[in-house]
């Protein structure tokens, strides 16, 4: 019977991808395992995010908070700026959480076991199986879209996602090794991203050629089927940008709970399909004629635009004008920031 296991981890030990987060194979098999902290805070940010645009953010958070301790004892509003731009804010509230927890509960110490990973806050059983198995080398087993895709080739299962999870789970933890099974669990993700992706696989140098179950019927490129998802609904809202006399613009902290919770972003009415207006103050309000346009997970937004300058005794409702010299775009969310880059050019300095 064949190995599959031990021929994969064969061909990680050549090809193995470079992460900020990662030990190499050579250093693994010395024992040296990587950071905890760091694998930990790479598997949150990898949430619905991809590699590219995860390094820089990795590299940023540990250079501003090296410990788990020093993220603990962050400033939200800090940790919400430098978060700003890499999206799905709620994981950026159960860093902060997560790393309190870990600080006030297990004494700076990420737990090593799968279990009492999941006590702690925005942990759920993909992120303690992967900080488990990489981080510790406990024998969990990994599974993410890259992982589903590689199991659905390599027996040929058919039945549509998310359905067939279960199914692709089992398959792969009967693969999952006693030895190196932090390195098994990387070396099917990294197989997935480089070889066996989504378009186009390079099945000719794939180590799992010869047994693949879909290119030997010719079914890989169909695989794995998904359950048509329905139409992304449409919500609207208005945003209203005011730039005061010196320079300062009017901006607010949205609500803890919710899109965006907890960030700086510009006074506005809800989202929905017919939004009311909520001007923050009493301007001569001037539209846009181009929306800001920005999609979420679950819906696309379309913004108007509503602007005004505004003399330096001007009292909002809600909200707090900002120095221009403090204010800087890249600590918005994507989407305030695109408000800001059509506002902008009405707003700036003559």
């Amino acid at each position: 019977m064949r190995d599959l296991s031990s021929e994969l981890l064969a061909w990680y030990d050549v090809h193995a991808r470079e992460m900020p987060w990662r030990t190499s194979p050579s250093d693994r098999k010395e024992g040296i395992l990587p950071d905890p902290y760091a694998v930990w805070m790479s598997e949150v940010m990898l949430q619905q995010t991809t590699v590219a645009a995860v390094r820089d953010y990795h590299r940023k958070f540990l250079r501003l908070w090296p410990t788990v301790r020093d993220l603990a004892a962050a400033d939200d509003a800090d940790v919400m700026a430098a978060w700003a731009g890499l999206g799905y804010y709620a994981r950026a509230r159960n860093l902060l959480k997560c790393a309190r927890a870990v600080v006030a509960d297990h004494g700076g110490q990420f737990p090593d076991t799968h279990d009492v990973l999941l006590t702690l806050p925005g942990i759920g059983p993909y992120t303690a199986a992967a900080i488990s198995a990489i981080a510790f080398d406990q024998p969990e087993t990994v599974v993410d879209g890259n992982v589903e895709r590689v199991m659905a080739r390599l027996y040929d299962v058919h039945e549509p996602l998310p359905a067939s999870k279960g199914q692709l789970t089992t398959l792969a933890r009967a693969l999952t090794p006693k030895m190196r099974p932090g390195d098994y669990a990387q070396a099917v993700m990294d197989l997935g991203a480089t070889i066996c992706t989504p378009r186009s696989p390079a099945c000719g140098i794939c180590p799992w050629r010869d047994p693949c179950a879909a290119r030997i019927a010719g079914t890989a490129a169909e695989l794995p089927k998904k359950t048509p998802k329905k139409k992304t609904p449409t919500r609207f809202g208005i945003a209203y940008v005011v730039r005061r006399e010196d320079g300062a613009w009017l901006l607010e902290t949205r609500p803890e709970t919710g899109l965006l919770g907890g960030m700086l972003g510009w006074p506005g009415s809800d989202w929905g399909d017919d939004p009311a207006p909520n001007p923050p103050l009493e301007a001569a309000w001037q539209p846009l004629a181009e929306e800001a346009r920005h999609t979420f997970t679950h819906f696309h937004l379309r913004l108007t635009i509503m602007t005004a300058r505004v003399g330096q005794h001007s009292a909002p409702l809600r909200g707090a004008f900002m120095d221009h010299t403090a204010f800087s775009p890249t600590a918005l969310p994507t989407a305030m920031r695109k408000v800001f880059d059509l506002a902008e050019l009405t707003l700036r300095d003559h």
